[in-house]
């Protein structure tokens, strides 16, 4: 038995991109760092920007890793203990994550900032322009 998507319509073509996409976001549980997405308003009130905020407390800048790989943002941190310490109680995990979040097209990551325990990535989507573009009609007879 064949699995049916509401993508394999014949009428939906080019979106299987956008299947495996959605595939993809469904399998990721994994709620470690949280995270917050916000809107901001820019001085023009006209270009949109976006920002993740990642609660990475414990994570210096040397141990977390933003980048863009084709269209995903992926942060990274790994921390390293450096010397063997005797924890009477460890109730603060020192584990490495990845998180990634898919971009849509045209967005683009402006930068990033690590200020008290929180990592701020700033995107922004620049508005695109609009393009007519004529097709022309051949007859053949």
């Amino acid at each position: 038995m064949s699995r049916m998507t509401p993508f394999s319509n014949p009428l939906m073509l080019g979106f299987e991109a956008m299947e495996k996409t959605l595939e993809r976001v469904a399998k990721s549980g994994d709620g470690y760092p949280p995270y917050n997405i916000e809107r901001l308003r820019g001085e023009d009130g006209s270009s949109e920007r976006l920002r993740i905020t990642l609660a990475v407390a414990g994570f210096a800048d040397c141990d977390l890793d933003v980048s863009v790989e084709e269209s995903q943002l992926c942060v990274r941190g790994r921390q390293n203990d450096e010397e063997p310490r005797e924890f009477l109680h460890r109730g603060i995990a020192a584990r490495q994550f990845q998180r990634t979040f898919l971009l849509a097209d045209g967005m683009r990551v402006v930068g990033a900032e690590l200020k008290n325990g929180l990592l701020a990535i700033d995107l922004d989507r620049p508005e695109p322009e609009r393009l007519v573009r004529k097709i022309n009609i051949s007859v053949k007879d």
